[in-house]
């Protein structure tokens, strides 16, 4: 049975033997000079110095975690491929839903990105192009604050194009490192309106080749709201009001497609706990596996042993110098 330790013999312990030693050494020498000058020879000393010397090395030995063992376990890392893609055309500050749809959003991903704490995220922006905003990371506290920046001034102007940032999703999670099942990797788009474009349904059937799951969030309201501008709100040609209102049906029959789900977010409303689950339920991929030796750590047998000799100590006196 192999013997290893939790703990190395550091600055620390070795500060302790010092101290223990150099105390006793002074006690020891306090008590000859003593009984030097009573004229009376030391007894019951060295019964007690190993006593406290045993009990002092179980106290060491404990604070090192001494542990046996030499079972094996497998430990395995799994974990999915998650690109969130993410609609910010203008329509996305409309105040249907409050404080606005891309706020509401925003709050609602820091959800999602902490529920996959062990999984590797990715953000992609649009509106009629696609951009990067992050990469696809472990480190989730930086994915957090890149979704706290983000705002639709980010992307130029221009309708709603599902096409670019499926094209997007589609080229990252195929050239990153085949470490993991297909199945594991997914794409969450976010929008609140009609795709402009005409690429989107080719894309998608690439989803489905090459295994990729794609789930949607439709963001906004039926009854629609109007869109911000410095100067009020955005119109038409004609000079009337825009309003905008969610269009789930395009973002509905693009998670038909590629096997997937759609979600949504309205006022009366909120899949967000629907799609982690959904999420979840999709088999991760086997990222690592490695055999560790298990073993217990034993500190308590030391230490209990020790204090049953220190407060033996405590209880049981010796006359150490004879007179």
């Amino acid at each position: 049975m192999g013997l290893s330790w939790y703990n190395s013999l550091g600055i620390t312990e070795i500060v302790l033997v010092l101290l223990f030693a150099g105390f006793y050494f002074l006690f020891v020498r306090r008590t000859f000079l003593i009984a030097k000058r009573m004229g009376s020879p030391p007894v019951s000393f060295w019964p007690k110095t190993i006593l406290r010397s045993v009990y002092f090395l179980l106290f060491l030995v404990a604070l090192l975690g001494p542990s046996f063992g030499e079972a094996q376990r497998t430990i395995k890392t799994v974990g999915k491929d998650i690109l969130l893609c993410i609609d910010l055309s203008n329509s996305m500050n409309t105040n249907d839903i409050q404080p606005s749809r891309l706020e509401k959003v925003k709050y609602e991903l820091k959800k999602i990105v902490d529920a996959f704490s062990s999984d590797r995220l990715g953000i992609v922006i649009f509106s009629a192009d696609a951009y990067l905003q992050c990469p696809l990371t472990f480190d989730n506290a930086t994915t957090n604050q890149l979704l706290e920046t983000i705002h639709t001034s980010l992307v130029p102007l221009g309708g709603t194009d599902f096409g670019p940032p499926l094209q997007m999703a589609l080229e990252k999670l195929t050239a990153t490192e085949n470490t993991t099942k297909k199945q594991s990797k997914i794409v969450l788009l976010i929008s609140d309106g009609e795709d402009f474009g005409d690429e989107a349904s080719s894309i998608v059937a690439d989803f489905k080749k090459e295994g990729i799951r794609l789930f949607t969030l439709g963001v906004g309201t039926e009854t629609g709201g109007n869109i911000p501008t410095h100067r009020g709100f955005k119109k038409d040609e004609n000079g009337q009001t825009i309003i905008t209102k969610l269009n789930s049906q395009d973002l509905r029959n693009l998670a038909e497609q590629a096997s997937g789900r759609y979600f949504e977010i309205s006022n009366n409303r909120n899949d967000t706990e629907s799609l982690i689950k959904a999420i979840n339920n999709i088999q991760g991929e086997l990222r690592d596996a490695k055999r560790v030796d298990v073993t217990a750590n034993k500190y308590t047998y030391f230490l209990a042993a020790a204090l049953v000799l220190f407060i033996a100590d405590l209880v049981f006196t010796v006359r150490l110098i004879k007179i």
